[in-house]
C-alpha cells in the first residue's frame, strides 16, 4: 500500500470513521447485472490494467490469480507484487484461461472484452459457471457500447465513476477503509492540480491527445469529447480540439493541423498492437511529416508524453492529471 494512503488510512481508524465490515452474501449492482458474492474472493482475475492496478492499490494483490490487456508496464511500486502474479495475455486473454483460474471474480476494464459482444465471453458465459464479473462502471455508465469499436458515450464521463469502482470492489473485498483512503487519495491529486493552475489564464488554451494510429500513413485515433481524455482537459480548464462526442475518432492530419493546438499529448505505451503505439515513433512522424511538422505545438516542443493508462478511467488518471498540470502551468514539456 502507498505510504499516503497508509497514512490516511490510519487517520480514518483512529478518527473512529472506520466503515463496517461486509456482511455476506453481497449483491452489487454492475451496469445492470446484479452480482452476488457469497464471501470475499479469495481468487481473482483481471482483464484490463486499470482495474489491475486498483486492486493492488486496494491492498489486493495476494488475490489475483492472473492479469491481461495492459497498455503499459506496471507501476514501480507494484513491479514485485506484480511479478509474482502469472499474465495470461498482453492483450486479451481466452476464455478458457480465464476460467482455468478458477476466478471467483473477472474484474474488467472495457465492456467489448466482457459484455454483449465480448471479445473474450459474455456475461452469460462466465454466469453460466457461476463466476460473477465486475465491469468497471466508467466504461458502461451513459454509454452505449454496441455502437462503434471503442462504444459511444450518451454523456460525458464522470470521474465519480472511478470513486464507485473503488468503493465497490473495496465492499466486495471487505477492505472498505482501504478504499476510503485510496478515494481520499485521488480526490487530493485532482485537487493539487487544479490548484497548481489556480490563477493561470487557460482561455485561449487547447490540446490534442494523439493515443495511436493503425498505420502512420492513415489518420490517427485521437480523443473525443465526452470521453476521458477529454475530462481531463476540461478539468484543468483547456480545450480539446476535436469537436467528435467519439471517445477516441480518427481524425485527418490535416484537419488538426488546421486546429493548431497548443499542446499535443501523445500516449506512451509498451504494447505494440500497432506502429505508432511506439512514441518514438509518433515523435518522429510529427517532426517529419510535411503536414504536422508545421504546427505550432511541434515546432515549440510542446509535446507531452503521458502513459497510455493515464488517458484511460483508473488511478493512472490523477497522476496524468498532474503531468498535465505541471507542464501547463511552467509551458514546458517534461520528456
Amino acid at each position: 500500500m502507498l505510504p499516503r494512503i497508509a497514512t490516511l488510512l490510519a487517520g480514518l481508524s483512529f478518527t473512529g470513521l472506520a466503515h463496517a465490515a461486509t456482511h455476506y452474501p453481497l449483491t452489487v449492482d454492475n451496469c445492470g447485472a446484479p452480482q452476488t458474492f457469497g464471501q470475499a474472493p479469495e481468487r481473482a482475475v483481471t482483464i484490463g490494467q486499470a482495474g489491475t492496478e486498483m486492486l493492488y492499490a486496494l491492498g489486493l494483490g495476494d488475490k489475483l490469480a492472473g492479469t491481461s490487456l495492459w497498455f503499459n508496464n506496471v507501476l514501480p511500486e507494484y513491479q514485485a507484487l506484480n511479478d509474482q502474479v502469472p499474465r495470461l495475455a498482453d492483450n486479451e486473454p481466452s476464455f478458457e484461461a480465464v476460467v482455468g483460474k478458477r476466478p471467483q471474480l473477472v474484474a474488467v476494464q472495457f465492456e467489448w472484452m466482457v459484455g454483449a459482444q465480448g471479445a473474450v465471453a459474455t456475461r452469460e458465459q462466465f454466469a453460466e459457471l457461476q463466476i460473477p464479473t465486475y465491469l468497471l462502471p466508467s466504461d458502461c455508465e451513459g454509454k452505449d457500447n454496441l455502437v462503434g469499436a471503442d462504444g459511444t458515450r450518451l454523456q460525458a464521463f464522470q470521474v465519480e465513476s472511478i470513486y464507485k469502482s473503488v468503493s465497490q470492489l473495496a465492499e466486495i473485498f471487505d477492505v472498505q477503509d482501504r478504499g476510503a483512503a485510496l478515494n481520499a487519495d485521488l480526490k487530493g491529486r485532482l485537487d493539487n492540480a487544479r490548484q497548481q493552475l489556480a490563477g493561470k489564464d487557460l482561455a485561449n488554451t487547447s490540446a490534442l491527445f494523439w493515443f495511436s494510429s493503425a498505420d502512420l500513413k492513415i489518420d490517427p485515433y485521437v480523443a473525443g469529447r465526452q470521453g476521458v481524455a477529454d475530462f481531463m482537459l476540461r478539468t484543468l480548464g483547456v480545450r480539446n480540439v476535436v469537436e467528435s462526442t467519439e471517445e477516441w475518432p480518427t481524425v485527418g492530419w490535416e484537419t488538426l493541423a488546421k486546429a493548431n493546438p497548443t499542446w499535443l499529448i501523445i500516449a506512451r505505451m509498451d504494447r505494440r498492437r500497432f506502429p505508432a503505439d511506439d512514441y518514438q515513433k509518433k515523435l518522429e512522424f510529427l517532426h517529419n511529416d510535411p503536414v504536422t511538422k508545421n504546427m505550432d505545438a511541434v515546432k515549440h516542443n510542446r509535446i507531452i508524453i503521458l502513459d497510455a493508462d493515464a488517458m484511460q478511467a483508473g488511478i493512472r488518471l490523477f497522476r496524468g492529471l498532474q503531468t498535465l498540470s505541471t507542464a501547463f502551468a511552467s509551458g514546458k514539456a517534461e520528456q
